[in-house]
């Protein structure tokens, strides 16, 4: 990660963080090896445990969180071992998401429906709940993952494409909500990423975001300094395109 980048004494909360190869994953990797401590959040206990034993590895402060987050309890949790381990909550970003219902609409079922929009936007809006007062106290940051198909909607894909653009509606709103509180809210909306998945499932000749180029959008859109911005859904196309 670039030398630019210096989050000593700050800490991040990232969501998504279970499985290597994945967003969360290098999301939160990158901020560690930038100074900040973190707090690793994942469904999959197993997997966020040994995540946070790669960054230990690699000088990484950073402590697993594993739980549901589309349940309130789960992420009250996970600001309150911010809390807990460091006193302190700087950062907050939402990768937790995914997509799960791809394909034509009259083909899913409303569990389909439910699971997509739970993992996507509920996670979204519950730990930002959760993370407000310890922002407040921090003047800290937000940084949620929209997706480009906010910008360009894709098919088969209608639920992700909605949640996805429910995501970034929710950032915007948030950034007016929590101005005087100077709390800032952005999003990054990236195409195909890079991940393990992707490339499995599309091949190695797709057009992929670069995972450097997703890790720099976010943490761009949280580093502090004049003129640094709220309420903004920043696209990160693959290079070239």
């Amino acid at each position: 990660m670039s030398p630019a980048f210096d989050f000593n004494g700050k800490v991040a909360l990232v969501t998504g963080v279970g499985r290597a190869g994945q967003i969360g994953n290098a999301v939160a990797l990158a901020f560690g090896q930038a100074g900040a401590k973190i707090i690793a959040c994942d469904l999959n206990a197993v997997g966020v445990a040994e995540r946070v034993r790669e960054f230990a590895a690699l000088g990484v402060d950073a402590r697993p969180c594993a739980g549901d987050l589309t349940h309130p309890d789960i992420a009250a949790l996970a600001v309150e071992m911010a809390l807990r381990h460091f006193s302190r909550l700087d950062i907050v970003v939402n990768v937790a998401g995914g997509l799960t219902t791809y394909g034509r609409i009259e083909s899913l079922t409303v569990q389909d429906i439910d699971r997509e929009v739970a993992i996507n936007l509920k996670t979204t809006v519950l730990v930002s709940q959760a993370a407000i007062s310890a922002l407040t106290d921090t003047r800290g940051c937000i940084v949620n993952v929209a997706s480009i198909a906010y910008f360009h909607p894709q098919s088969p894909m209608a639920v992700y494409s909605a949640a996805k653009a429910a995501v970034a509606g929710f950032t915007q709103s948030l950034a007016l909500e929590l101005a005087d509180r100077h709390v800032r809210v952005n999003a990054i909306a990236p195409g195909m990423a890079r991940t393990s998945d992707n490339v499995a499932a599309a091949g190695e000749g797709a057009a992929y975001v670069e995972m450097e180029d997703l890790t720099r959008g976010v943490m761009e859109l949280a580093a502090t300094g004049p003129g640094a911005p709220t309420g903004e859904i920043r696209p990160i196309a693959p290079r070239g395109a």
